[in-house]
């Protein structure tokens, strides 16, 4: 039922179609997914307390410099908050990138290649989840700084967060990382598509294509 293809997305939402009304999430489904997303964040903290550890120990001499990354970016009714991630790249040189500048990979470590891969890198944000900031599945959040340029540029982006952003989402599912005009532009359409068609069956399919990724598979 939910198997989008990342062409099917920009085919079914065309450029200048992102602004479609987004239908109001019942209490209902508010109060069950925050449930369920204290129930497994919570389970989470193990993992993340042996990664850490994991980290600690590798980090010296392949990644060296801070464990954690942290970083202000909008949330629900597009407030700020700031996120925690375990560090996967070295400090910029030339100051933070644009809003619509290119990836920059080289600034990526040997280890932070790994975590990114399998996704470990999002790992701490559970702590985001826990104080109520994030939920599991949602919106990916974008730093605030260049959110506020979306919000003026990009049709759509602001309604994206009517809800909690997510550790993952349909656009990280289907789409992967994006950069540029273009890119954003295909992850709001994928968002607008989550939020219209929100319910907890959704939720579990993105959360199984997120595992398939982690594990490097392919979803079916």
């Amino acid at each position: 039922m939910f198997n989008f293809r990342h062409d099917i997305i920009a085919e079914r939402f065309p450029q200048d179609d992102f602004q479609l009304s987004t239908r109001a999430l019942s209490p209902a489904h508010v109060s069950s997914k925050r449930a369920f997303d204290y129930a497994v964040a919570t389970l989470l903290l193990i993992p993340l307390t042996f990664c850490a550890l994991w980290l600690l120990l590798l980090n010296p001499f392949l990644n060296a410099g801070p464990l954690f990354f942290r970083q202000e970016r909008m949330g629900r009714q597009c407030a700020p908050f700031t996120v925690y991630k375990f560090r996967s790249m070295v400090p910029a040189k030339g100051g933070e990138r644009g809003a619509f500048d290119t990836l920059e990979t080289d600034r990526i470590t040997r280890l932070g290649h790994l975590l990114r891969r399998m996704r470990l890198d999002e790992l701490p944000q559970i702590i985001n989840v826990l104080r109520g900031e994030m939920s599991l599945i949602g919106p990916r959040p974008d730093s605030y700084a260049h959110a506020r340029i979306y919000v003026r540029e990009i049709p759509g982006y602001r309604e994206r967060h009517q809800v909690l952003p997510g550790i993952s989402g349909l656009a990280q599912t289907q789409i992967g990382y994006v950069d540029g005009l273009e890119g954003i532009q295909r992850k709001v359409a994928a968002d607008a598509h989550y939020i219209r068609h929100a319910s907890l069956t959704l939720d579990l399919w993105i959360a199984w294509r997120t595992i398939c990724v982690v594990l490097g598979r392919r979803g079916a």
